[in-house]
């Protein structure tokens, strides 16, 4: 599983989030993506062509690269169990990535790692 530190801090006491039962799909490849989300409780599978290829921890963040590019979902993202995460829209993104640095840093290292993950299979 994978976690990040800047998102459990900037995240964890968040009151605006959603909640998705185990098994239910977030988003699913192929669709528009205006949002990304950060995971505050349980974890969330991402699913390429029906294989998991990570599984995203509490602090994690996911659908981070629709969000910038805005291309289709790359993946779909699954309840791994009853979870709750924090959508963050373009506004929100923009604002985080200027104020708190460690947040872009963030985003970026989460991207390259699941690049390297995926040249991999």
């Amino acid at each position: 599983m994978t976690e990040s530190s800047t998102s459990v801090f900037l995240f964890k006491s968040e009151k605006d989030s959603r909640t998705y039962p185990r098994g239910e799909a977030i988003f699913r490849e192929g669709e528009a993506g205006s949002e990304m989300y950060a995971v505050q409780q349980g974890w969330v599978d991402l699913v390429v062509a029906g294989n998991v290829v990570e599984t995203v921890a509490p602090g994690g963040i996911f659908g981070e690269m629709s969000l910038i590019d805005g291309a289709p979902r790359s993946a779909t993202a699954i309840a791994g169990e009853d979870c709750k995460v924090v959508a963050i829209d373009e506004k929100r993104f923009n604002f985080l990535t200027q104020n708190p640095p460690n947040f872009a840093l963030n985003v970026l290292r989460v991207i390259s790692q699941r690049l390297r993950v995926m040249d991999r299979i």
